[in-house]
């Protein structure tokens, strides 16, 4: 781990376009001014994991309907064109 000192004003630039500026210093607490692409993601340290949380719920939800959509079709498939017209002239 790298660790700096910086002063208000002073920057650290990370690789190709990425900038961390020092704005202020209040106390125990320092903010900071980040430069970076828009499709980078950047995350408070605190957030990182319900953020991981949240990823992992939504490709589980997505794996669902995915399998949800694949036995339908095949429910459809086995049923053939008859089946479904006869199931639906019974619900009619």
């Amino acid at each position: 781990m790298l660790v700096l000192s910086r002063k208000v004003g002073e920057k650290i630039h990370v690789g190709d376009g990425i900038v961390v500026e020092v704005r202020r210093i209040a106390g125990n607490r320092v903010t900071l001014a980040v430069e970076a692409p828009r499709e980078m993601r950047i995350l408070r340290g605190e957030l990182l994991q319900a953020a991981k949380e949240f990823e992992a719920e939504a490709a589980e939800d997505e794996s669902v309907e995915a399998n949800a959509a694949t036995s339908a079709a095949c429910v459809i498939a086995q049923l053939g064109l008859t089946g479904v017209e006869s199931a639906s002239q019974s619900v009619a």
